[in-house]
């Protein structure tokens, strides 16, 4: 629903754009060059009345107030796709900016710069022809904002889509290696330079390696997920008794603490996975039970480090290759709500 309203909105401000830019511009270049013909106003503001027609500005505030209907659908219904967002607005941007600057811009500048109207303008007091100028021959306030927000929005697509991309963890799935409220950076370019919203891969970089934390979408689920790579395609993997066996080795784990001390019911181990070391949690009150799989050729088997209390691919399976969103590599802030401050004792990699 709200990625409708945004692609509703942004074709009727492409729409209401094009409709001032050619049937509104020719309104005011008419009504300008009768009044440099009778000479009916002798102010700057005498002039802008006559010559603007009324329609431009309340048309103008209609996209404004549809933007507004897209911004307050994002914050209420809470729904949404941000990357599809930011490449509409990149480029809507784009066309009205594009097209205002090399289609409009130079004939719209002549027409104030030459005969009576040029020579019109400068009955006026001087602090006004500038203005004047600008006003009659300069951009609409659509592809003002378009052409202003355009390059900022296109570097932020750039560094989103291909470099590096900013997530906030919502779960405890990967305590402690991750912990709620904490916001991490995820690498783009590692996994292969992918297309944004679609996701396909345009450049070969580099694999998923065991023991990589991940940010995927899972199997017909369009939210962002976050875990460990515990298989890759055409592993065996086997987990027996909370012990994690990958192609038929044990992966190695080692006591490092039992909480609460004195009734403790989680436990912290060191596991190695691969070439990577880091922490997992045991809940001693949970058992879901033994499992063995081999993973699919393009797949990718997922676990949360809090094994017991994580919904990964044991629950909803194997993630395909075109699923990846990159490598989660580094905290850079920990928020965990609003009504906390944010705190930098959790920077660093991510292990």
């Amino acid at each position: 629903m709200v990625n409708l309203i945004l692609l509703v909105v942004a074709a009727v401000s492409l729409v209401v754009w094009l409709v001032q830019e050619v049937k509104g511009r020719r309104q005011i270049q008419q009504a300008l060059q009768w009044c440099a013909e009778k000479r009916t106003a002798s102010d700057a503001i005498t002039l802008r009345q006559q010559v603007v027609p009324g329609w431009l500005e309340w048309t103008y505030r209609l996209v404004v107030f549809a933007w507004f209907i897209w911004i307050a659908s994002v914050v209420l219904i809470k729904d949404g796709d941000f990357a599809l967002a930011l490449v509409v607005l990149t480029i809507i941007a784009g066309i009205i900016g594009g097209l205002d600057r090399f289609v409009f811009e130079k004939a719209r500048q002549a027409y104030v710069s030459a005969g009576n109207v040029a020579v019109y303008i400068t009955y006026f007091v001087k602090q006004d022809q500038e203005t004047l100028k600008n006003e009659f021959g300069g951009m609409l306030p659509i592809a003002e904002n378009a052409r202003s927000f355009f390059p900022v929005l296109l570097v932020v697509l750039v560094l989103r889509s291909f470099v590096i991309e900013p997530f906030q963890i919502p779960s405890a799935s990967m305590v402690p290696s991750l912990e709620v409220g904490d916001y991490i950076l995820v690498n783009k370019f590692n996994y292969g330079l992918r297309l944004p919203v679609v996701g396909t891969k345009i450049l070969e970089v580099g694999e998923p390696e065991r023991g990589d934390v991940m940010v995927f979408f899972p199997p017909n689920d369009s939210r962002y997920f976050i875990k460990r790579v515990i298989g890759l395609p055409g592993d065996e993997i086997r987990y027996i008794n909370k012990q994690l066996y990958v192609n038929g080795e044990i992966v190695q784990q080692s006591l490092i603490a039992e909480v609460p001390p004195l009734q403790p019911v989680t436990q912290v181990l060191s596991e190695q996975l691969g070439a990577v070391n880091h922490l997992v949690h045991h809940d001693k009150r949970i058992y879901r039970g033994d499992f063995v799989t081999k993973v699919d050729p393009g797949h990718y088997f997922m676990m949360g480090d809090n094994r017991d209390n994580s919904s990964d691919s044991r629950v909803w399976g194997q993630v395909p290759e075109e699923n990846i969103v990159g490598q989660a590599f580094a905290i850079w802030m920990h928020w965990h709500s609003f009504s906390d401050l944010p705190s930098f004792n959790r920077v660093g990699r991510i292990r």
